[in-house]
């Protein structure tokens, strides 16, 4: 299936200008005229929740706006599939994995099943993450170019599922990854290019300070006092249970509150069971905010950050972490896990502080909430690193040059 392209914006490059400057769209369309009569696809596995499909639904009108013909399908697929594939997911970031032979006929089935019931016949064709990498099969023997962006962090990942997918991403003309460490000795080509936000999007645009006020006391929230916060869907790789045990330290030291905002994805299907065990970490503290956001809460989510003392994302394993970019896009303090993507974003001590730890997020958090003058700076730094490397125009230059690269390689 295909997301609705009436739910999605419409997006002028120029409205970017303020932004980036004039020269950076005047070299996206540049970039963009020399791949005339070329088509592109992107498939993965959601049209909503989750990182992938925020950077699809503002990438695909981008190409548009450029004249570039683009479709974007989503695969489909049963509870086992998606169990099967949230258990690839788990393992490719390092975690333990229950060897069930049938997990990767399930697999391979529902790739099959979703390879015969779309079409592939664009020129440029970009699969995203391990749910649909068996699509290749799919791939015509001459002209159209493939290529397999992962989003997540393969720097470690379990050898019985990565043995399993490697032979079918080696079958791809090239392989996209969000950080160098995430790289594997492959006999293709293999490209760096980093997840980004959009600057213009209602999730990271400005907001008003009465908006951010009316948000913040519908949840209940103090805006008086301090707020820690992390945005996050509700999954143990995000350690949820960590942050809840690091804001207890701190509340020893400090009168603060504490939201845990996210929702889920269509495509992972634990989320409920984190939640209920958050839910139980947290008791009858009431400032503990504990917020299940639909995919439709880009506002809210906004004001959340916008509002927050300090932004913590204290994940265990991470591919990029988009919630730290758009953290630092609105100049907040960051506390963060020295994980996956995270360093890419977080320089310690010049645009937020790296943690290895509970106890160490609860002394940085302290150190922040002591020191707002270093706060302010470390986020003024942020917002600007993010504006130089993070946002969706870099992104899709990085795609237009990955495409001209691949259609002088052949």
């Amino acid at each position: 299936m295909a997301p609705d392209p009436s739910a999605q914006r419409v997006i002028h490059l120029d409205d970017y200008i303020p932004v980036v400057g004039e020269p950076e769209i005047e070299e996206l369309r540049a970039l963009a005229s020399g791949l005339s009569g070329q088509t592109i696809q992107m498939v993965n596995s959601t049209a909503v929740g989750g990182g992938v499909a925020e950077i699809l639904n503002c990438m695909v009108p981008m190409f548009q706006d450029l004249g570039l013909p683009i479709r974007w399908d989503v695969i489909t697929g049963g509870n086992d599939f998606f169990e099967v594939t949230k258990a690839f997911h788990n393992a490719l970031h390092g975690g333990p994995y229950d060897n069930r032979p049938e997990n990767f006929e399930i697999f391979l089935s529902y790739n099959e099943q979703n390879r015969r019931r779309l079409s592939f016949d664009s020129s440029l064709v970009v699969i995203h993450d391990p749910q649909p990498v068996a699509l290749i099969t799919a791939r015509p023997p001459h002209g159209a170019r493939w290529l397999w962006r992962c989003h997540i962090d393969l720097s470690q990942p379990n050898p019985l599922v990565w043995n399993f997918l490697e032979p079918l991403v080696t079958r791809y003309d090239g392989a996209i990854f969000s950080s160098p460490s995430f790289t594997h000795q492959l006999p293709i080509p293999q490209y760096l290019s980093y997840p980004c936000i959009d600057p213009l999007s209602t999730k990271n645009q400005d907001l008003d300070p009465s908006q951010v006020r009316a948000v913040i006391e519908r949840f209940g929230i103090d805006p008086d006092r301090p707020i820690l916060t992390q945005i996050s869907r509700f999954d143990r790789l995000k350690d949820p249970l960590g942050v809840v045990k690091a804001y207890r330290l701190v509340r020893n030291y400090f009168d603060c509150q504490l939201v845990l905002a996210g929702g889920g994805a269509a495509d992972d299907p634990e989320g409920g069971a984190v939640l209920a065990e958050v839910r139980e970490a947290a008791g009858p503290d009431a400032d503990i905010h504990i917020l299940d956001l639909p995919p439709w809460s880009a506002l809210e989510i906004n004001a959340l950050q916008r509002a927050s003392t300090v932004i913590i994302q204290k994940s265990l394993r991470e591919g990029f972490g988009l919630t730290v970019t758009e953290a630092l896009w609105k100049k907040k303090p960051v506390v963060a896990s020295a994980v996956g993507g995270i360093p890419i974003q977080v320089i310690h001590k010049h645009t937020g502080l790296l943690v290895h730890s509970v106890e160490g997020a609860a002394y940085q958090i302290r150190f922040l909430l002591s020191n707002p003058a270093l706060a302010a700076q470390l986020g003024e730094q942020g917002h600007e690193h993010v504006r130089e490397n993070f946002l969706m125009t870099s992104n899709l230059k990085r795609y237009l040059t990955i495409f001209h690269h691949l259609l002088r390689a052949h």
